[in-house]
């Protein structure tokens, strides 16, 4: 092969690159949300309690509310994973990032909660780690919006690895808002423990479930506060 036919070949395969590189860029997909959802798996939520976590999320992407506040942002679009915590290294993802758009959608994200296991059985409450874990979700860089969420929902304090406070602070110094969902029924204090040292960044807050069988009910108005982008106590329910 002579320099010159070398050089071009070169140059259209520099080319290609670039235009591979810009074809990915545009490729991305914008959404006005992108949530993680951390769903609380350690040694005190037994099987029960962690069937009424899994169905009130079932339920939740089924909700005519919950789509009405799709709906009502620009891009009418979300984009949702989810994975199972415990220990400070206890992170599981069962859901990869999908998009809900429509009613099809949602029920999709609704059927593949409802299809997925318990992956993790106890291993210590570390609050800290699950938001560790939920930064590493969204750098895949396949999705585009300017709000990125980190739902957490447990039923107690952070109990292992770092401060939770220090792994918060990182996440909002990244851009993150971290939202709490509290369930009251083992430490009624957990509430406190939530708005003092767990949630942060814009618009941040927490919806507190008295117990896993009102569960349900928080989450749908969670979810709803989240998509619309506005305060919970505004919401009707």
């Amino acid at each position: 092969m002579s320099r010159l036919t070398r050089r071009r070949a070169l140059g259209c395969a520099g080319g290609a690159m670039a235009a591979l590189w810009r074809g990915s860029a545009l490729a991305q997909t914008p959404v006005d949300l992108q949530l993680a959802l951390a769903v609380d798996a350690s040694g005190s939520v037994d099987q029960r309690r962690f069937n009424l976590q899994k169905q009130g999320y079932v339920a939740a992407f089924q909700n005519p509310r919950v789509l009405a506040a799709i709906r009502s942002g620009p891009y009418q679009s979300i984009a949702v994973t989810m994975f199972q915590w415990t220990g400070p290294r206890l992170q599981f993802e069962v859901i990869p990032w999908m998009v809900i758009r429509d009613e099809a959608s949602a029920l999709d994200v609704s059927r593949a909660i409802d299809a997925v296991p318990r992956r993790i059985f106890g291993g210590g409450t570390s609050i800290s780690g699950a938001i560790d874990f939920g930064v590493t979700r969204f750098a895949r860089g396949e999705l585009e919006s300017d709000r990125k969420v980190i739902d957490v929902s447990g039923d107690g304090a952070n109990n292992g690895g770092r401060p939770v406070s220090r792994a918060r602070d990182d996440a909002v110094a990244l851009g993150f808002t971290i939202n709490g969902l509290p369930i009251l029924s083992i430490e009624p204090w957990l509430e406190e423990h939530y708005r003092e040292e767990v949630i942060g960044g814009p618009g941040s807050f927490l919806v507190a479930a008295q117990d896993f069988e009102s569960f349900g009910e928080a989450i749908v108005k969670k979810l709803i506060a989240e998509i619309a982008n506005v305060p919970p106590e505004t919401l009707r329910g």
